[in-house]
């Protein structure tokens, strides 16, 4: 199974601000460190928002920290959330599957899927940028300073 790229973004996007301490980057500060386009970030941090995870300010003094719900938010409850409901395979696409009324695969990736995102639910935000994984990130979040240009 591979992730959705605003799937992708968004537990990067919750990484990076679990980890900014007392500051509050902006989306195209978060957008540049992880060189991704900016318009496509900007989706992801809507969404996120929307689900109370993190909080955008704009203007002067504004930008993004993640809520208390951010931080303890499971990480298999995001992928759902980015993931959708949708199958792993498309049975009843536009050329359908002639197997699929009598089919067990669709049924055994299903609960696979279900599986993949059960094993996720016990793991937070929090957890994920545990050391040593906050260190680094911490680093790259950073970007070059003024002798690393």
């Amino acid at each position: 199974m591979r992730l959705l790229r605003s799937t992708d973004l968004a537990l990067r996007v919750l990484m990076r601000l679990a980890v900014a301490g007392g500051s509050s980057p902006t989306t195209r500060d978060v957008a540049d460190g992880m060189d991704v386009p900016y318009t496509h970030l900007a989706k992801v941090v809507a969404e996120l928002q929307h689900m109370g995870l993190l909080r955008a300010r704009r203007g002067r003094g504004g930008g993004l920290t993640l809520t208390e719900q951010g931080r303890t938010a499971s990480v298999g409850a995001v992928v759902r959330a980015f993931e959708g409901g949708g199958d792993v395979v498309d049975c009843e696409g536009p050329t359908p599957c002639p197997l699929r009324s009598a089919c067990r695969l669709r049924g055994a990736l299903r609960r696979a899927q279900e599986a993949f995102f059960t094993s996720l639910d016990p793991v937070t935000v929090e957890d994920i940028v545990a050391e040593p994984t906050g260190a680094l990130l911490l680093g790259i979040s950073r970007g070059p300073g003024p002798r690393d240009v």
